[in-house]
């Protein structure tokens, strides 16, 4: 017999509608063995970090259709994450390998339909492929290599900019030679992306009653390029600024999440008048490109050209209150559950 051991999970109660709250979730703790059924083609893993994110609060509702399916409640959540293996019946695993990819929200997880990246730089925090070498990283190249196509010298606007891939995008184009600038939600983020994150300029945008006229004052000659994490008002004051034959990359939309009734954007027109292409990526259809961006992100890592800052949670217990903090904007970088010793 294998051996069985306890197992904690984050639990979702039920679909959410408006904000969600700690109460919506709740930890729970059941046992798994610590062996994969034969030719199951599984991993099991021992979950080290988990990655909190703004596309899970979607998933707490029940949408039909969406790109990624909705959790179930009575079922433990699921996200990204950096975890061990502790057994394999995957010939590209063995036990002992570090690994990011989808994972439970529980200490150990059996993985048998997700696509798990191997580790092997380890020579930087195990923490960073939760966000700057894991997804979120690979969203921020993604968008903004492949679909806003930049020039050097472009005007770039990044709303949640200090957040786990705006920080990133911000440094990417500046690194290209282009002049950025980000929205964040407090003085202190603001602060943090022009002394840490090097943008040219940053605001508050809950200081700002006209964001029109904000991004006027930013940009008076207009945005060649918009990396979209917010939608609502600021997706509106942004379509009225950009310039011809600007590009609007869409990662997320965080300010409508969690209302039942999306705002409606009223300002599309100006996607023709200034022949303006605005395109949804999803992130899955870039990992094909991850040995590309390890090979260009190592280096600027390791010589300070790029730097990340995190907020990490300690306990798998603080995941519900690190989740649901998103959405105030009560983290400061990338949010990060670290669950277990390495």
């Amino acid at each position: 017999m294998a051996e069985m051991v306890s197992n904690k999970q984050v639990i979702l109660k039920d679909y959410v509608s408006g904000f969600p709250k700690e109460t919506d979730m709740y930890i729970t703790t059941t046992s798994i063995e610590l062996k994969v059924p034969k030719d199951s083609n599984g991993v099991l893993v021992k979950n080290l970090y988990l990655s909190c994110d703004p596309y899970m609060r979607p998933r707490m509702r029940n949408v039909e259709g969406s790109y990624i399916d909705s959790f179930k409640p009575g079922m433990h959540i699921s996200g990204h994450g950096v975890a061990r293996v502790l057994d394999s019946e995957n010939p590209e695993f063995k036990k002992g390998d570090l690994v990011w990819g989808m994972t439970g929200w529980e200490e150990y997880s059996l993985i048998t339909d997700s696509k798990l990246f191997k580790i092997h730089h380890t020579d930087v925090p195990l923490s960073y492929y939760t966000g700057i070498l894991g997804m979120p990283g690979m969203t921020a190249y993604a968008g903004f290599y492949e679909v806003c196509s930049p020039k050097k010298g472009d005007y770039v606007f990044v709303s949640a900019a200090s957040g786990a891939v705006g920080q990133l995008v911000g440094q990417f184009a500046k690194l290209f030679g282009c002049y950025v600038v980000g929205s964040a939600g407090s003085k202190d983020k603001v602060y943090l992306l022009k002394n840490k994150f090097g943008f040219d300029e940053a605001f508050n945008y809950k200081d700002e009653p006209d964001l029109n006229a904000a991004l006027k004052r930013y940009f008076p000659e207009g945005i060649d390029i918009y990396f979209e994490n917010v939608g609502g008002k600021m997706l509106d004051a942004v379509l009225l600024n950009m310039r011809i034959r600007g590009r609007i990359a869409i990662c997320g939309m965080i300010s409508q999440y969690n209302l039942d009734i999306p705002e409606g954007v009223q300002n599309l027109m100006n996607l023709v008048a200034k022949r303006v292409r605005m395109e949804g990526f999803f992130v899955r259809d870039y990992y094909h490109l991850y040995p590309k961006y390890l090979e260009m992100i190592i280096p600027h890592i390791k010589d300070g050209k790029i730097v990340y800052v995190e907020d990490i949670a300690e306990g798998l217990e603080s995941a519900p209150a690190a989740l649901v903090g998103l959405f105030s904007g009560r983290n400061v970088g990338k949010q990060v559950v670290a669950v277990a010793t390495e």
